[in-house]
């Protein structure tokens, strides 16, 4: 079968493995698909080819002479840390495996022997991920030059008077510029933490409704409009630093963290503020993130602010996160924002919420759950697709045993890695 390789072939993969029949398998898999495929018999020439030839992704096997595959690419994180690093293995040490990935070290493993066509998707994701890190970096890149060029007009503006027209239509071309490199910016985050955990990405849009009907509803100044607005999209983007296992059980059982894991979670808003300030040229916005879980009592987190030492706009942004975030039916969780009116939440922010919460439009809430976990009635939110892109299941479909018996047999002949979300 033929396949378009126009963009694949921009792609070089390293392949490392001491048996050249899996070198020569690997090789002319990828190569049909059109990719540039360099091969090494070991690691110590694998690591010249990395000082000759930068790779979007390095795939190696665990057991070889010399260095085994996590040390060789422990060397190669150090080298090209942007490659996508994949480990091959045919004893799967579950706990090594998956301590490497949390570290950073692989973004993916795959076991001896692989499917092709699951091969494929896993090498087809780590381009992806290759192709999103660089997206990032020229972005960023981009941001900064363009906010140093305002810096330089500012300071022009100030010492060249006469020339104020002139530097004022300047000015403002590069505000527009900024302005859309915000949203793309904005956009870019919004992707990242689908990817990393999807559910992320549908809880930022209800919370983003929330704050646009109060906006609105308040009539908030252009600047405090989109700092809230910015805020609502980006206030979950420091959870992309936790681990996903523990994401889930915060929202599934929050009462059941240790005090470290507590500690983890709670730290989001300030990785949050962090990562804010390098996608956004508003300070505030990190201001009002690191804020959103603070509590009116002085008993939230991570700076145990109280009252009016609180930003107005992290007060309304809590509120919205709140209900956002509850799983109780609206009318409870009306109910359960009422009454943390003066402990939890601002009382002027709880009524400004409640008199706008009418005007919003706001979408359903969406969980992950696992294959497993799916139940006659779910919805989904997302349809359902094979390894090769098939569609399986819609989403907005109603699940019933008969289509739940046929993902668990689909499953059993071609596992299915996406995330599952349903509606709850």
């Amino acid at each position: 079968m033929s396949h378009d390789t126009s963009e694949n072939g921009l792609h070089h993969i390293l392949i490392v493995d001491d048996e050249d029949v899996v070198l020569v398998s690997l090789r002319d898999t990828l190569s049909r698909e059109g990719y540039q495929v360099t091969t090494a018999p070991n690691a110590v020439e694998a690591l010249t080819r990395l000082k000759e030839q930068a790779f979007s992704v390095v795939i190696t096997d665990q057991q070889m002479p010399m260095l085994t595959g996590l040390e060789f690419l422990g060397l190669v994180k150090e080298q090209q840390p942007d490659a996508t690093r994949i480990l091959i293995t045919a004893v799967l040490s579950l706990n090594t495996v998956i301590d490497s990935i949390n570290k950073g070290e692989i973004y993916r493993f795959i076991v001896k022997p692989w499917l092709r066509e699951e091969l494929l998707v896993t090498v087809k994701n780590a381009v992806q991920r290759y192709e999103m890190i660089c997206r990032n970096q020229m972005l960023q890149a981009t941001t900064l030059a363009m906010n140093e060029k305002l810096v330089k007009l500012n300071g022009e503006l100030e010492t060249q008077l006469k020339k104020v027209a002139e530097q004022k239509v300047q000015l403002e071309q590069l505000n527009d510029a900024l302005h859309q490199n915000l949203q793309h910016s904005v956009e870019l985050c919004l992707k990242t933490m689908q990817t990393f955990y999807p559910t992320l990405g549908s809880q930022a849009r209800r919370v983003y409704e929330l704050c646009r009907a109060m906006a609105e509803g308040l009539h908030l100044s252009p600047e405090d409009r989109q700092i809230l607005e910015v805020s609502a999209w980006l206030h979950d983007i420091g959870l992309v630093g936790v681990p996903r296992s523990l994401i889930k059980q915060w929202e599934d059982s929050p009462g059941s963290l240790t005090d470290a894991e507590r500690a983890i979670v709670q730290h989001h808003p300030i990785l949050g503020e962090e990562l804010a300030s390098f996608v956004n040229p508003l300070t505030s916005v990190g201001n009002i993130i690191r804020a959103h879980h603070e509590r009116f009592d002085g008993a939230g987190y991570p700076d145990k602010l109280a009252g009016d030492q609180i930003p107005w706009l992290a007060r309304l942004l809590g509120v919205a996160v709140a209900y956002s975030e509850s799983r109780a039916d609206g009318a409870t969780t009306i109910e359960m924002i009422k009454h943390g009116r003066g402990t939890v939440f601002d009382p002027e922010a709880v009524r400004a919420f409640l008199r706008c919460l009418p005007q919003a439009t706001v979408p359903k809430r969406q969980r992950e759950v696992m294959l497993s976990e799916l139940k006659p009635g779910m919805i989904l939110a997302r349809g359902i697709y094979t390894a090769n892109g098939m569609l399986l299941i819609p989403d907005g479909q109603r699940l019933t045993e008969t289509f739940i018996d046929k993902l668990n047999n689909h499953n059993r002949v071609s596992p299915i890695s996406q995330a599952l979300l349903v509606y709850s």
